[in-house]
């Protein structure tokens, strides 16, 4: 049986720090293919390349992921400001459409750290610029020295709602979790529900109330050892359970299937 086909949202870069490329990090594949057991493809996301129709009937689910680049302001209703940090309007222009097309259509997708940030504000909320200079939060931003292990180590807990879809999932209503991102969610977009938040009561994980199909979005980073971690496994593989079931023709199974069936 073929492996669902899963686009993995990838982000620009320079390789020998001249040539431009569009990069992936090989643990968003290794995550796709090892515990959704899907077929990890990467989209270059630009709209000069690929539109939002050719995504849509190309793939079978989208993993958004985390990237250096953050939403453009502009996309929420603000300015611009040097503590907004680096853009990507490509990303902006292919990501933000799909979304909103995803959740009408019922197609899953999983939002990670950028990609929980993109989701919010592809529904019409808000974000911080900068979390750590909110009074009472603490710093998630990836630590500036060290190994992958530790960037990655766990960091905080998250604790989601009683009874909600992530405590389902995951079996525990507190977890935790590793940290590496700068901004947050300000306001919740529309039928935005923020279903858990980390010990300051920063939003960490989000779903789309009503949409027909797999909406869930983290703002840490499952896709870091998800083959082993107890929570990073049993997020990817709802979400590539939901891949196939729409590869079969099938709906792909909402948040509040998912609730009924946990």
């Amino acid at each position: 049986m073929a492996r669902p086909k899963i686009g993995i949202i990838g982000n620009p870069a320079l390789l020998n720090e001249t040539y431009p490329v569009h990069a992936g990090g090989v643990m968003n594949s290794e995550a796709v293919a090892e515990v959704c057991k899907g077929l990890p493809l990467m989209i270059p996301a630009d709209p000069a390349l690929v539109s939002v129709e050719d995504l849509l009937e190309t793939f079978d689910g989208f993993l958004l992921t985390g990237g250096r680049p953050n939403v453009h302001p502009e996309e929420y209703g603000e300015e611009a400001t040097e503590a907004h940090g680096a853009f990507d309007r490509a990303r902006d222009a292919i990501v933000l459409p799909l979304v909103r097309a995803c959740v009408e259509r019922g197609q899953p997708f999983l939002g990670i750290c950028r990609g929980f940030q993109e989701v919010n504000v592809a529904m019409g909320g808000t974000l911080y610029p900068e979390i750590r200079d909110l009074p009472g939060r603490m710093n998630h931003r990836m630590p500036p020295e060290g190994t992958v292990e530790e960037k990655f180590a766990l960091r905080h807990s998250v604790t989601f709602t009683e009874g909600g879809v992530f405590h389902r999932l995951f079996g525990a209503q507190t977890v935790m979790t590793n940290t590496l991102h700068g901004q947050g969610i300000k306001t919740p977009g529309k039928r935005i529900v923020i279903d858990g938040y980390a010990d300051d009561e920063t939003p960490e994980a989000i779903y789309v109330e009503g949409a027909p199909g797999f909406t869930l979005a983290v703002q840490w980073h499952p896709e870091y050892n998800a083959a082993k971690d107890p929570v990073s496994r049993p997020l990817f593989e709802a979400f590539g359970a939901a891949a196939r079931a729409w590869a079969d023709g099938r709906q792909a199974a909402s948040v509040q299937a998912m609730l009924k069936a946990v």
